[in-house]
């Protein structure tokens, strides 16, 4: 039994037009989902993927409005990496970010691939990866109808980032818990990675000991998620990191997939989560993030909850 890798990765922001206007038209993501966080029904969840929401690509927003800025530092997910298909669509990349004006910076190699650092609106960080030179968990497929060129466009999530205090302390949840192999080392991260392997399936790991702990806010990252291929397998996990010592969430039903929540040993939140349903559970999959969703055990407060969330008038049909 396997983690298969990246499953998606959820992140705040503090204004959702602005964060579709960036997600959708500068990044040509499709928006999959339109819903809300079911844990607090007052905010929106936004779910930006490839053209079906395949398991791997999905990066997603919680709209929290009076989110303050973020102070980076350790026990934290510090870079969220969104694969491409090749070296040239980096060229790409480099035209756009700059035509828009995104900070960015110069291209760089990490572990064999050239990658490009550049931050959204709030200061979210990000890295385009390129999968020329990787093998492993195959990428998503750019939705026919983006900004972007579908050669250029973004096939999914890459490698996570997570910045900590103890680094010996998240390498043994990630090997001894979760099942992760060392890969190898380039600067100060160590890389790890699960199933497949690839950039889809990795994790890379720093150490930054002695510095206050990020303090979260309007960009960045909230949990990561790590895919599970179905709920039979979800309870032996839960079996696992229960018998480990670490307290957890228990199975939750999501409705487009079941989950289970636990902090590793530096506090920062994972998630595992099952590859279905799926998000045409309730859409069709030409229509998917035209209107508001709601799993069946929040539509009887549908009306409640439309009144409690500002309108979205620029999220209209894809």
């Amino acid at each position: 039994m396997e983690l298969k890798g990246i499953h998606h990765v959820s992140a705040i922001t503090a204004n959702a037009k602005n964060n579709y206007d960036f997600y959708t038209n500068v990044l040509g993501m499709r928006l999959v989902k339109k819903t809300v966080n079911q844990d607090a029904p007052s905010m929106y969840h936004l779910f930006y993927a490839d053209e079906k929401g395949r398991p791997g690509t999905d990066l997603t927003f919680f709209e929290i409005n009076r989110a303050g800025h973020t102070y980076p530092g350790p026990r934290s997910i510090s870079t969220t990496s969104l694969r491409v298909n090749n070296d040239e669509a980096l060229v790409y990349w480099q035209g756009r970010l700059e035509e828009y004006g995104v900070d960015q910076d110069p291209l760089k190699e990490r572990l064999g691939r050239k990658t490009l650092s550049f931050r959204d609106p709030e200061g979210q960080r990000l890295m385009i990866v390129s999968d020329e030179q990787n093998r492993g968990v195959a990428a998503g497929k750019p939705w026919d109808k983006s900004t972007v060129p579908t050669e250029s466009g973004i096939t999914g999530l890459g490698p996570v980032h997570l910045t900590v205090s103890e680094a010996e302390k998240t390498e043994n949840v990630l090997t001894d818990i979760l099942g992760f192999r060392k890969k190898g080392t380039y600067d100060q991260w160590v890389v790890y990675e699960t199933g497949e392997g690839g950039s889809g399936a990795e994790v890379h790991l720093e150490e930054q000991p002695g510095l206050q702990p990020e303090k979260p806010g309007r960009g960045s990252v909230h949990h990561v998620a790590f895919r599970v291929d179905n709920e039979q397998e979800l309870k032996k996990w839960q079996d696992i990191i229960q018998a480990s010592g670490f307290p957890n969430s228990g199975v939750v039903d999501r409705y487009y997939f079941k989950s289970l929540y636990f902090r590793e040993a530096n506090h920062i939140l994972f998630e595992l989560a099952t590859d279905g349903p799926g998000f045409a559970t309730d859409e069709d999959l030409d229509h998917l993030g035209e209107s508001l969703a709601l799993p069946p055990f929040l539509e009887h407060k549908r009306e409640e909850i439309e009144k409690n969330l500002d309108p979205l008038s620029t999220i209209n049909s894809n």
